[in-house]
């Protein structure tokens, strides 16, 4: 085909949403015609990391975007490919002047995918524009004036999606591209539980939150029940890019403007920046999703155990508030900060599994999975950084202190729910005779504790206490405190 049409072509990845998106917002700019491009690829399809859940979320955010669409008569064009395979069949049609993007903070097959895809659009003359990504910088080498930047792109304007008419790429053109690629089916299960993907979704979230269900916030962020309905829930959104930081930060600037009670968006607020500085480390040492970031901790070893790890997965430890957690995730794709901390505290520490073997399990049950969150947290709680203060979570004192009632453990682990409270809580402390008066036998009905927790815990404890002192761990722990650490490390938390 000669004098092929010229067409810009905007690739979303973790950005499945039409407002405030850089990258279709540059590429509407030149004034061609646009088409948007989603590839549902090999290399993520088949990573461990990633499953069903994912896939289907990332169908629902597109199919919501496509209905956004109808009124400009064009749709995402959603293809199962490799990337290069995809933009050599639209070349047969076009000539490509450019694509745009944003950066993505990914794992280390979408790093290596990108350093390839550069080579790919030298080799046929295309600019590659990429953007940036929630206000996480590409190639810093320190944190100097990081925050301030951050919150400076935070308070930029929104950008509106404001197509010229007809600037889209039309049905049919598309429609005639899908006839020599593979065209990816995005039907999803109707009676899912997960949170469905979409922005409509996530602003319905939102609105619910910031318009009544934050007032609780900060009360019951730690608990495992409550939090489910006053934590914001918008974490999938955001990690799927359903809505950008910067929408969610100045709605949540707004509404603490307005509020009398400033502490519950205050703490959120807080979050919002803690997010941005986990995957602004992830983006900054990117080694971590396979090592321990403070290289001294790479000495530690530890002994596999399939059976602790099996039982973990389908929460059959024996402790009641690791098994309802657990069994919660895999269900539902989510559970509070507090909770996930424990699981990852309770695997490395108490059952001393290494954290590499706890990764992908969660990361495929996660259904808002953010590498630049999951990887540093992973070695944050298992306590392979360094920086950060030993914490060993007591399952059990968690479980009295943020489900005093139960009602959590009850819902997810229900062969214990015709227990009084106490026993729901350490089944394993009840005798013969008690468990004769409530038909309920420990080892049959549920499972005893797999490991001794008062021995484990102490093991732990000693060995992390004492490889803190290690030379090595030292030195490292310096270089990391030097490259990720903020001029006011205080002032992350402050509520402005």
């Amino acid at each position: 085909m000669t004098n092929k049409p010229r067409i810009n072509v905007v690739w979303l990845k973790r950005d499945l949403r039409l407002q405030d998106n850089e990258a279709i917002t540059k590429a509407l700019s030149t004034g061609k015609p646009v088409l948007l491009l989603y590839v549902f690829e090999h290399i993520l399809l088949n990573d461990n990391h990633y499953s069903e859940r994912h896939f289907n979320f990332i169908k629902e955010s597109i199919n919501d975007l496509n209905k956004q669409l109808e009124p400009c008569n064009t749709k995402v064009l959603s293809v199962t490919s490799d990337i290069q395979t995809a933009f050599n069949l639209i070349q047969e049609f076009y000539k490509i002047d450019a694509i745009f993007s944003h950066v993505e903070t990914g794992i280390l097959v979408t790093y290596n995918r990108d350093k390839e895809f550069t080579r790919y659009c030298r080799n046929n003359f295309i600019r590659w524009n990429e953007s940036k990504n929630n206000g996480v910088e590409r190639g810093l080498t320190n944190r100097d004036n990081w925050l301030e930047q951050w919150e400076d792109y935070m308070s930029q304007p929104l950008l509106e999606f404001n197509p010229q008419e007809n600037q889209l790429l039309h049905l049919n053109a598309i429609t005639t591209l899908e006839s020599v690629l593979t065209v990816t089916d995005l039907d999803t299960p109707k009676d899912s539980i997960f949170q469905k993907g979409g922005s409509s979704t996530a602003w319905k979230y939102a609105s619910s939150f910031f318009e009544n269900r934050h007032k609780d916030y900060m009360f019951n962020i730690s608990k495992p029940e409550a939090s489910r309905t006053s934590c914001s829930r918008l974490s999938p959104y955001i990690a799927w890019g359903n809505v950008s930081i910067r929408q969610i930060f100045q709605e949540a600037q707004n509404v603490k403007e307005q509020s009398n009670d400033k502490r519950h968006i205050g703490g959120f607020l807080s979050r919002l920046r803690w997010q941005a500085h986990f995957i602004q480390k992830f983006e900054m040492e990117h080694t971590m999703e396979n090592e321990s970031v403070n290289k001294g901790y790479q000495k530690l070893k530890k002994s596999i155990s399939l059976k602790y790890q099996q039982a973990w997965k389908e929460g059959q430890t024996g402790f009641p508030l690791v098994d309802a957690s657990m069994r919660c995730l895999v269900e539902t794709g989510y559970v509070n900060f507090r909770m996930r901390a424990m699981l990852v505290s309770f695997f490395t520490h108490i059952l001393w599994q290494p954290w590499q073997n706890a990764s992908e399990h969660l990361s495929q049950q996660f259904l808002d999975f953010e590498p630049g969150i999951h990887f540093p947290q992973l070695q944050m709680q298992a306590d392979e950084t360094g920086i950060n203060n030993l914490r060993i979570y007591n399952p059990t004192l968690n479980g009295l202190k943020h489900d005093p009632d139960a009602e959590f453990i009850k819902k997810w682990v229900p062969e214990l729910a015709h227990l009084d409270v106490p026993f729901i809580h350490e089944p394993y402390l009840m005798t013969e005779l008690e468990q004769g008066l409530y038909n309920f036998k420990l080892g049959e009905d549920y499972p005893e504790p797999i490991v001794d927790i008062k021995e484990n815990r102490k093991r732990a404890s000693d060995i992390l206490w004492n490889m803190k002192k290690d030379p090595e761990v030292v030195k490292e722990s310096f270089r990391i405190l030097k490259r990720h650490t903020l001029q006011d490390r205080n002032s992350l938390l402050r509520n402005n």
